[in-house]
């Protein structure tokens, strides 16, 4: 598992001129990858492998996983909107098609460094909130998708566990080894 930093694309090789997870300070097996993806201003747990069946298991299966986010946005969310991003929005996915998120977990944090560490507010104009997200699905960009609907710029996304595999205390950038059995056990697949 990594503490994938902003500025840093989910991949090994890129055309583009990017931050890598090749740049870390770490060797990496041969034939590892990432399963899911964070783009490159989202931050926070990365799971890689070299077992390729995960990917199926644990984002293609029928049972689904949960996934939180910490995750600060623009002005205060009214208790109006909370509500909403609870109940479903309606986001667009592919070719402008509307989709509507099920229900999820969505909390105010008064305080995101007791949940993350490593939590800082970004230089920012105005005020702003930090929320607790849980999905149980990962479309593509959602949650910033999920923000924009109740009309709030997400200005920080950290992912910060999927089930029972979390961050903890692991520092942005670092690579943290775990044993298959425990992988597969914290992941419940």
């Amino acid at each position: 598992m990594i503490n994938k930093p902003l500025n840093m694309v989910s991949q090994f090789i890129s055309s583009h001129k990017v931050g890598l997870l090749g740049d870390l300070d770490f060797d990496f097996p041969v034939g590892t990858h990432a399963i899911g993806r964070l783009d490159s201003n989202s931050e926070g747990l990365l799971l890689l492998t070299t077992n390729k069946k995960i990917t199926r298991l644990l984002f293609l299966g029928d049972k689904p996983h949960e996934r939180v986010y910490l995750v600060q946005v623009n002005n205060i969310l009214s208790e109006e909107n909370l509500q909403l991003l609870r109940t479903g929005v309606s986001i667009p996915i592919k070719a402008g098609e509307l989709y509507t998120t099920p229900p999820c977990k969505v909390t105010i944090v008064e305080e995101p460094r007791s949940v993350y560490p490593y939590a800082f507010t970004l230089p920012e104009h105005g005020k702003h909130s930090w929320l607790l997200i849980t999905l149980t699905e990962g479309k593509f960009r959602q949650v910033r998708k999920m923000m924009a609907a109740v009309r709030h710029r997400c200005k920080r996304l950290i992912r910060i566990s999927i089930e029972d595999l979390a961050l903890g205390d692991l520092q942005p950038g670092h690579v943290r080894e775990t044993t298959e059995k425990a992988f597969f056990d914290k992941l419940k697949i």
